[in-house]
């Protein structure tokens, strides 16, 4: 998949050989009710371990932060009913951060799979929001290859609503479709989140900006029970957008020189997976 702002194989640099790096913080309570307390105390241990990232020749751009949390229905309900559409009850519907191409062919073209891919696993597409960001408060160099952001909604179909484990198997069957799809189009497109469970907010930021930089993250509606956080150090790899905070499910952090290898053993083994869960999705 095609990256903004990382180069072609040239000298002794191998973009196939990129090593990974950061430092991680981690803050719960889970015997009290979601509160944005737990997203101001992620904020401030995220913003305390600006020392574990790293800055260039821009120094106010950085190799990536980020802050995961638990699906804020709170929120959410409020900027559905603000954007015309209504959300079913937690558990049955699902939120991606999507990052798109900034060229309007490709964007378009872009939703239109997604679009296409929900409808045709008998999901429902319950709508989309413009995602309010700041670029002025990052780095130029970050600014440069910055994203489209957008949140697309996703409810379950009827025969998965109540049903939230098998509607988790069914929205990774949709990301993995989406992203084989756009993939094969070569724009450049993540989705960093998408799940019922939980939300992501990312980026090429310094650990401080990511809060600047989303202005979610400051609305008092926006309440979780835990959040995890994310500042990146990169040691032999070239920051860019979609390697910002590199987890969705796991918290990671090292390095990942043994991708390839990991990749090639799951191409190796792909012939014998077998799922009684997953079933003929598992072919997709």
């Amino acid at each position: 998949m095609k990256r903004y702002g990382l180069p072609p194989k040239q000298g002794l640099y191998d973009p196939e050989l990129e090593h990974d790096a950061c430092g991680i913080g981690f803050v719960a309570d889970l015997k009290k009710p979601a509160s944005h307390g737990i997203i101001e105390q992620a904020t401030e241990i995220l913003c305390r371990l600006t020392h574990r990232g790293a800055a260039g020749s821009d120094e106010a751009t950085g190799d990536g932060a980020g802050m995961l949390i638990q699906m804020p229905d709170k929120f959410m309900r409020k900027i559905a009913d603000a954007a015309g559409f209504g959300l079913p009850e937690l558990g049955s519907y699902a939120v991606a951060l999507v990052f798109l191409s900034t060229d309007e062919a490709e964007c378009r073209q872009q939703v239109e799979v997604i679009e296409e891919v929900v409808a045709a696993e008998g999901q429902r597409l319950i709508g989309w929001r413009d995602v309010p960001t700041d670029p002025d408060t990052i780095g130029r160099i970050a600014r440069s290859g910055m994203p489209a952001f957008r949140q697309v909604f996703i409810g379950a179909s009827d025969a998965l609503a109540g049903d939230q484990p098998a509607f988790e198997r069914k929205l990774y069957v949709i990301r993995r479709l989406i992203e084989n799809r756009i993939e094969a189009l070569g724009s450049y497109f993540q989705i960093p989140s998408l799940t019922s469970k939980t939300f992501i907010y990312k980026g090429m930021f310094l650990a401080h900006q990511t809060p600047a930089f989303f202005p979610d993250l400051q609305d008092t509606d926006m309440e979780s029970r835990v959040a995890l956080v994310h500042q990146r150090y990169s040691t032999n790899t070239f920051p860019t957008w979609d390697l910002a905070q590199p987890f969705r499910y796991l918290a990671h952090n090292g390095e990942i020189n043994t991708i390839r290898g990991n990749q090639n053993w799951m191409n190796a083994r792909e012939g014998t997976l077998r799922s009684e869960l997953f079933g003929d999705d598992l072919k997709k």
